[in-house]
Protein backbone atom coordinates (compact mmCIF):
# COMPACT_ATOMS: atom_id res chain seq x y z
CA UNK A 1 0.00 0.00 0.00
CA UNK A 2 1.19 3.43 -1.10
CA UNK A 3 0.50 6.42 0.63
CA UNK A 4 0.98 9.78 -1.06
CA UNK A 5 2.74 12.75 0.40
CA UNK A 6 0.85 15.83 -0.76
CA UNK A 7 -1.20 16.14 2.04
CA UNK A 8 1.88 16.48 4.34
CA UNK A 9 3.44 18.81 1.96
CA UNK A 10 0.38 20.94 2.09
CA UNK A 11 0.16 20.82 5.58
CA UNK A 12 3.98 22.12 5.53
CA UNK A 13 3.77 24.73 3.15
CA UNK A 14 0.58 26.24 4.79
CA UNK A 15 2.49 25.83 8.37
CA UNK A 16 5.44 28.11 6.93
CA UNK A 17 3.12 30.78 5.20
CA UNK A 18 0.89 30.95 8.23
CA UNK A 19 4.38 31.90 10.45
CA UNK A 20 5.31 34.36 8.05
CA UNK A 21 2.21 36.28 8.34
CA UNK A 22 3.15 36.80 12.29
CA UNK A 23 3.72 40.85 12.93
CA UNK A 24 7.34 42.29 13.23
CA UNK A 25 8.97 42.29 16.48
CA UNK A 26 10.69 45.48 16.86
CA UNK A 27 13.47 44.28 18.99
CA UNK A 28 11.70 44.91 22.21
CA UNK A 29 11.22 48.76 21.80
CA UNK A 30 7.82 49.05 23.63
CA UNK A 31 4.61 49.01 21.06
CA UNK A 32 2.99 52.09 22.45
CA UNK A 33 0.02 53.21 21.66
CA UNK A 34 -0.44 56.32 19.81
CA UNK A 35 -3.60 58.36 18.34
CA UNK A 36 -2.43 62.19 17.86
CA UNK A 37 -4.10 64.86 15.96
CA UNK A 38 -2.58 68.58 15.71
CA UNK A 39 -3.32 71.71 13.92
CA UNK A 40 0.32 72.43 12.35
CA UNK A 41 -1.32 76.36 11.50
CA UNK A 42 -1.13 76.58 15.18
CA UNK A 43 2.28 78.64 15.88
CA UNK A 44 3.42 75.77 18.80
CA UNK A 45 3.94 73.73 15.53
CA UNK A 46 5.27 76.55 12.73
CA UNK A 47 8.34 74.41 12.46
CA UNK A 48 6.16 71.63 10.42
CA UNK A 49 4.84 74.35 7.94
CA UNK A 50 7.78 73.63 5.28
CA UNK A 51 9.22 70.56 4.19
CA UNK A 52 12.14 69.82 6.17
CA UNK A 53 10.85 71.30 9.35
CA UNK A 54 10.96 69.15 12.21
CA UNK A 55 9.66 68.55 15.73
CA UNK A 56 8.93 66.72 19.20
CA UNK A 57 5.80 65.65 20.28
CA UNK A 58 4.77 64.09 23.61
CA UNK A 59 3.97 60.47 23.01
CA UNK A 60 5.03 57.38 22.25
CA UNK A 61 7.42 55.24 23.91
CA UNK A 62 10.23 58.20 24.56
CA UNK A 63 8.59 60.94 22.58
CA UNK A 64 8.11 61.61 18.74
CA UNK A 65 9.73 63.71 16.43
CA UNK A 66 7.99 64.58 13.09
CA UNK A 67 9.48 65.50 10.26
CA UNK A 68 7.96 67.13 6.91
CA UNK A 69 9.57 65.51 4.13
CA UNK A 70 6.82 67.37 1.35
CA UNK A 71 4.05 69.50 1.09
CA UNK A 72 1.47 66.97 1.92
CA UNK A 73 3.62 64.24 3.45
CA UNK A 74 5.33 63.72 7.20
CA UNK A 75 7.35 60.93 8.38
CA UNK A 76 6.78 60.39 12.40
CA UNK A 77 9.20 58.14 14.73
CA UNK A 78 9.50 57.10 18.32
CA UNK A 79 12.84 58.20 19.52
CA UNK A 80 13.52 55.06 21.21
CA UNK A 81 16.74 54.13 19.97
CA UNK A 82 15.92 49.92 19.24
CA UNK A 83 19.19 49.27 20.01
CA UNK A 84 20.03 48.15 23.89
CA UNK A 85 16.13 49.02 24.01
CA UNK A 86 16.15 48.34 27.83
CA UNK A 87 18.36 51.29 28.44
CA UNK A 88 15.50 53.59 27.39
CA UNK A 89 17.69 56.02 24.91
CA UNK A 90 16.52 58.89 23.14
CA UNK A 91 17.86 60.12 20.16
CA UNK A 92 18.14 63.63 19.24
CA UNK A 93 17.82 65.87 15.98
CA UNK A 94 21.81 66.46 15.65
CA UNK A 95 22.61 70.11 14.34
CA UNK A 96 23.23 69.06 10.69
CA UNK A 97 19.17 68.68 11.01
CA UNK A 98 19.33 65.72 8.96
CA UNK A 99 20.27 62.58 11.47
CA UNK A 100 19.08 61.71 14.94
CA UNK A 101 21.66 60.18 17.50
CA UNK A 102 21.68 59.35 21.32
CA UNK A 103 25.24 60.37 22.25
CA UNK A 104 24.85 59.19 26.27
CA UNK A 105 24.28 55.46 25.76
CA UNK A 106 23.07 54.21 22.31
CA UNK A 107 25.66 56.15 20.21
CA UNK A 108 23.22 55.18 16.82
CA UNK A 109 22.80 57.20 14.19
CA UNK A 110 19.66 57.46 12.33
CA UNK A 111 18.23 59.38 9.12
CA UNK A 112 15.56 61.49 10.33
CA UNK A 113 13.73 61.14 6.30
CA UNK A 114 12.86 57.38 7.41
CA UNK A 115 14.63 56.53 10.43
CA UNK A 116 16.87 54.27 8.81
CA UNK A 117 19.96 53.12 10.08
CA UNK A 118 23.15 55.47 9.06
CA UNK A 119 26.01 54.22 11.99
CA UNK A 120 25.66 51.14 14.33
CA UNK A 121 25.76 49.99 16.89
CA UNK A 122 21.71 49.79 15.89
CA UNK A 123 20.07 47.18 13.03
CA UNK A 124 17.14 48.23 13.34
CA UNK A 125 15.78 51.91 12.03
CA UNK A 126 13.61 54.09 14.18
CA UNK A 127 9.75 52.83 14.90
CA UNK A 128 7.63 55.00 12.54
CA UNK A 129 4.19 55.94 13.30
CA UNK A 130 1.61 56.15 10.08
CA UNK A 131 0.54 59.57 9.48
CA UNK A 132 -2.49 61.13 7.61
CA UNK A 133 -2.88 64.93 6.76
CA UNK A 134 -5.92 66.86 4.86
CA UNK A 135 -3.99 70.63 5.05
CA UNK A 136 -4.43 71.48 7.99
CA UNK A 137 -4.70 68.74 10.31
CA UNK A 138 -1.86 65.76 10.74
CA UNK A 139 -2.49 62.82 12.51
CA UNK A 140 -0.45 60.49 13.99
CA UNK A 141 -1.73 56.87 14.70
CA UNK A 142 -0.50 53.43 14.55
Amino acid sequence: MRRSIAPVIALATFVVVLASCRKEERAGVPLTPVDISININNPAYADLQVPSGWLYLTGGSRGIVVYRSGADSFVAMDRHCPYQPAEQCRVFVLDDQVSLQDTVCCQSKFLITDGSVLQGPAALGLQRYNTSFNGTTLRIYN
